[in-house]
């Protein structure tokens, strides 16, 4: 476990590494729980070498995709599946936290 969240003495959220293979699981919180169609509040986590160079691969081709932020010391993006699953790519960076990808000009 390289990483946790805990709350409450509870881990409720965790970053799994084995090898070069990362896993990140997140348990629901309680007033959360989705109740609507097939992929709500589900998502596949990507770690990654450069996150912002998919977001930019995925933009040029005119797919819908998030804005990329920096949380938890990691660029953050991602878009949704036609089933609604979140797909989301991450990769470290010592921007500052909440920071905002701006395009160049």
């Amino acid at each position: 476990m390289k990483n946790k969240w805990v709350v409450d003495g509870k881990v409720r959220w965790c970053w799994l590494e084995c090898g070069g293979a990362s896993l990140m699981l997140q348990e629901f919180l309680r007033d959360r729980v989705p109740t609507g169609k097939l992929g709500d509040g589900m998502s596949v986590c990507f770690m990654c070498k450069d996150a912002l160079a998919i977001y930019r691969e995925v933009n040029a081709r005119g797919i819908q995709v998030r804005r990329p932020f920096v949380g938890n010391g990691l660029w953050v993006t991602g878009l949704s599946d036609p089933d609604g699953y979140q797909v989301i790519f991450e990769s470290p960076t010592d921007a500052p936290e909440e920071s905002e990808y701006v395009e160049p000009a």
